[in-house]
């Protein structure tokens, strides 16, 4: 099946040439932190996580959100969502493939990575998040191969692969949550040390997620005759609705108990996203735009009229990915630092070097995503002539 993503439009390849262009630039850019350390990033010891796991938090989420479709589909004999699981299961692969990417460049000894492996420590829950991460990439690699080559075949998904692919549903959701739990455990950062933040988590993913799969279909409509149906699309849109109204209603909790309780350690953080802390308001622009585009999505998908439009499903989408990319990203990580545990604010800006490294592993998980939709897409199509 992977001669498939060989064939291709001029535009197909111009498309692949670009983020292989990224890429390159990206790897430029890592050779230099290789050599120099992270010395080169705007990293510190008050700061000592950016960017890069902002990026790694983030699509967490949206590898879990497959199982958005995946249970459906799988587990309630769902049919609706028979077009959507594959690109639901590639996008996963692309997302877990770029998490660990950015694990990996965050690391300041990268080649010491085996030694997770080589020698584990089960208390640790760094070791488990790995375990999760490599388990949920393997079993969507076997349940998208396995499933494909039956429909390219047309015959049947072989009997074992249902328990694999039943297996992958509660795996989704411990992705997420182990990540959740890496944050929570930390008992001297207040701000991340709460008993919704995996809950949150998971909030989060099932809005972003399924929101970015909207998207995908909608431009593969246009650039391709692949079309998954409206209404797939719309029931996905229902699921983003619900999942970005339970999102903000515990992000408004989080702001109540830390606001009206007036615990300097808690309030102070919320302080430092939406108002400032110590004369450093880098990120209160950046919450606040967080905030519009999540009420502006909201109204959007929660009205049936501007739902059911897909111009404004699609710009309600946009929204919501790129407010939750921004108060899930570097609003919740840099904030988790800001003030440290002696009360002192670092200014943390992301450096040229991360900025296009960052670039260079989403372009990577963009051409992944673009050679896998392209196999199915085939695969498809063969199928149907």
């Amino acid at each position: 099946m992977l001669e498939k993503a060989l064939v291709g439009s001029r535009g197909y390849w111009r498309w692949l040439l670009v983020l292989g262009a990224v890429m390159v630039l990206g790897g430029i850019a890592y050779l230099r932190q290789f050599a120099f350390g992270l010395g080169v990033t705007g990293l510190s010891r008050d700061v000592t996580w950016g960017l890069y796991i902002a990026q790694f938090t983030f699509l967490v989420g949206v590898a879990a959100s497959a199982v958005m479709v995946v249970l459906p589909y799988y587990l309630h004999d769902f049919k609706t969502f028979g077009k959507l699981t594959i690109l639901g299961e590639f996008l996963a692969i692309s997302a877990v493939t770029m998490c660990m990417l950015f694990i990996f460049v965050d690391m300041g000894q990268p080649t010491r990575v085996l030694n997770v492996m080589l020698y584990p420590t089960p208390h640790s829950l760094m070791f488990w998040d790995m375990v999760s991460l490599m388990g949920y990439l393997v079993l969507n690699t076997v349940i998208s191969h396995v499933t494909l080559a039956a429909e390219r075949n047309a015959v049947a998904p072989p009997r074992w692969i249902k328990p694999i692919i039943i297996l992958s549903i509660p795996w989704a959701v411990s992705i997420h949550t182990v990540t959740a739990f890496l944050y929570s455990g930390l008992a001297a950062r207040p701000f991340w040390m709460t008993a919704i933040l995996a809950p949150r988590f998971l909030a989060s993913a099932f809005s972003a997620g399924p929101a970015l799969l909207i998207l995908f279909c909608l431009v593969l409509r246009r650039i391709t005759r692949f079309d998954a149906g409206r209404e797939p699309i719309q029931r996905l849109a229902i699921i983003v609705t619900y999942a970005m109204l339970i999102n903000v209603f515990f992000v408004l909790m989080e702001l109540f108990t830390a606001l009206y309780s007036n615990i300097p350690e808690d309030a102070e953080h919320f302080k430092f996203l939406y108002v400032g802390l110590a004369g450093n308001s880098t990120l209160v622009p950046w919450m606040w735009t967080s905030a519009a585009l999540s009420v502006a999505a909201l109204v959007l998908l929660v009205n049936p009229k501007t739902r059911h439009n897909e111009t404004t499903l699609a710009a309600a989408c946009v929204a919501v990915f790129v407010g939750l990319w921004i108060e899930k990203g570097l609003g919740l990580i840099i904030a988790g630092f800001e003030p440290s545990v002696l009360g002192k604010v670092t200014v943390y800006t992301p450096t040229l070097p991360e900025v296009l490294i960052s670039l260079g592993i989403y372009a990577f998980g963009l051409a992944l995503i673009t050679l896998f939709f392209k196999i199915a897409l085939s695969v498809r199509g063969q199928v149907a002539a």
